[in-house]
């Protein structure tokens, strides 16, 4: 118990003492005039900005998370099911598959005018944009959690008369659970971006606008400010992604931890 507790203080007290010491180090060197203030503001000043306005920050933040957890919970539910789709039937593997992987390919700026002209400036435009930036990373690892399974245990599901449904829904899918949650750890951040993205061509809340009338104004310390919180935000959405795979998949939990003891 000593040592997994020792363990787990290291993992997390490195990265948190690394930050400080980035932090510290960006103080001082604002503080002594080693970097124009105008370029780069001060961590204090930044914090300071953040605090004088907290209910701004927080209105605009809501209005980023809300797009983002439904883009993200849209495409969760959409690559699910092509994911299930493409590993069941060749038709839509040699479909569907090509298409994905070259609508990929193609700038999310580009794309992203054509969803505010189909559906409007309201928040509909940055759900769909973020569903589309994130639905790529769930497809592709749940398909390979699904393809992972021994054969053996399918010829012995299906030696008992599991139709098709039922094994991919009792034998393939809880196999592919941490696949699933290892694309949506990228998925999340991307659904993040998918948000600022759609804000950054057209919105009138949000983080995104934060920053675009931030930089009109040439005001770089609100600028940061938002990046900031964005960044935290990132960072708490992985973590709620990280907790969530504890709780579904315990198994893989417990053999991460077998594996650090020894």
């Amino acid at each position: 118990m000593k040592s997994r507790s020792m363990i787990k203080f290291g993992a997390m007290g490195f990265p948190i003492g690394a930050l400080l010491i980035c932090v510290a180090v960006w103080e001082m060197a604002s503080r002594f005039g080693l970097v124009r203030p105008f370029l780069l503001p001060a961590p204090s000043a930044i914090l300071e900005a953040i605090l004088q306005e907290p209910g701004l920050f927080l209105y605009h933040a809501g209005y980023t998370l809300e797009a983002t957890l439904l883009g993200f919970a849209m495409a969760v539910v959409l690559g699910v099911a092509m994911a299930m789709a493409i590993v069941q039937f060749r038709f839509v593997e040699q479909t569907l598959y090509p298409l994905l992987v070259s609508f990929n390919s193609i700038p999310k700026v580009a794309i992203a005018p054509l969803f505010i002209v189909w559906m409007g400036t309201g928040l509909e435009p940055k759900i769909a944009i973020a569903a589309m930036i994130a639905i790529f990373a769930i497809v592709i690892d749940t398909v390979h959690g699904l393809r992972s399974v021994d054969p053996e245990m399918i010829d012995l599901g299906r030696s008992v008369g599991g139709s098709n449904l039922k094994i991919i829904w009792k034998i393939r899918f809880p196999h592919a659970l941490p696949s699933l949650f290892a694309g949506m750890k990228v998925a999340i951040s991307l659904a993040l971006i998918g948000a600022i993205v759609g804000e950054f061509v057209a919105a009138k809340r949000g983080l995104g606008y934060m920053i675009l009338l931030a930089q009109g104004q040439f005001d770089v310390v609100r600028m940061f400010a938002a990046m900031v919180i964005l960044s935290v935000s990132g960072l708490l959405l992985f973590y709620l992604v990280g907790q969530a795979e504890h709780f579904m998949v315990p198994w893989r939990v417990a053999r991460r931890r077998n594996s650090s003891d020894h």
